[in-house]
């Protein structure tokens, strides 16, 4: 066992850097999400999400909080279709501020307040406006109620970073 191993040990700190790349040489070519829709599955697109997707190897992740539907004060809209454009918005803010894209996001989970058919082309449109032809994965999960009374819809994101 090495010295500086020794003393690691010994103050009671182990770090493991085995396998642990301390540059990267890669590029954005490298870091491209792989989005893979089975022609053997439903066609998820038109509903504004993939099957799958593939975060390259070497990627750094991030993972980006719920983000509701308040607008820079905290307010809330009562209106879903209000909460849910700005919810993108700030998530859209939020990415920025990693500086990160649109087509870095692999996956995203939706929370909808009292789902039915009718909130799904809201749902739609504003994913298919912020992703375009990269949609990442995406599950939708209905719930009773969110963090607070008033917000209907929250939406979170794993992102590459490059």
């Amino acid at each position: 066992m090495s010295h500086a191993i020794k003393h690691l040990l010994i103050g009671g700190l182990i770090i493991m850097t085995i396998g642990v790349p301390t540059t990267t040489t890669a590029n954005e070519a490298d870091l491209k999400l792989n989005i893979v829709n089975p022609k053997t599955l439903y066609d998820p697109t038109p509903n504004g999400y993939s099957t799958a997707v593939i975060v390259p190897g070497g990627a750094r992740l991030a993972y980006i909080s719920g983000q509701g539907g308040q607008d820079s004060t905290g307010a809330l809209s009562p209106d879903f279709a209000v909460q849910v454009k700005q919810a993108y918005a700030n998530l859209r803010s939020a990415l920025d501020a990693l500086g990160a894209r649109p087509d870095q996001v692999a996956k995203l989970t939706v929370f909808v307040v009292d789902h039915d058919m009718s909130k799904l082309e809201v749902l739609t449109r504003n994913v298919k406006d912020m992703f375009g032809e990269a949609l990442p994965a995406q599950t939708l999960v209905p719930v009773p109620k969110l963090a607070i009374d008033p917000m209907l819809f929250e939406v979170e994101a794993v992102v590459i970073l490059e």
